[in-house]
């Protein structure tokens, strides 16, 4: 059985950071791509980053680029979401998700098979 775990989430003040971990089990997790999604209240969901496990390569939205760091542990089967500098509009709820292939489009929820629970995290003013 697939299982993708979030955790990390929390509340922070402006300015801080957290850290997000997205512990994969129930399949081969290097031939996966993983990544990070997140809804806020009222809002559609947005991707934020994705990383293969293959070969590393990632993809950032232009919201998160220069503050938002995603990597893999494969060894451990998780997938980390380093976040700095973290504002007010990062509030959401973050999810993890799987895909088999490569996404074309990684924003895109269509493009992954398996999802997490979710994690909150809230950024106060």
């Amino acid at each position: 059985e697939v299982q993708l775990v979030e955790s990390g989430g929390g509340l922070v003040q402006a300015g801080g950071s957290l850290r997000l971990s997205c512990a994969a089990s129930g399949f081969t997790f290097d031939d996966y791509a993983i990544g990070w999604f997140r809804q806020a209240p009222g809002k559609e969901r947005e991707g934020v980053s994705c990383i293969s496990t293959s070969d590393g390569s990632t993809y950032y939205a232009d919201s998160v680029k220069g503050r938002f760091t995603i990597s893999s542990d494969n060894a451990k089967n998780t997938v980390y979401l380093q976040m700095n500098s973290l504002k007010p509009e990062d509030t959401a709820v973050y999810y993890c998700a799987a895909s088999l292939w490569s996404p074309q489009h990684p924003d895109r929820g269509y493009e992954y098979d398996y999802w997490g629970q979710g994690t909150q995290v809230t950024v106060s003013s």
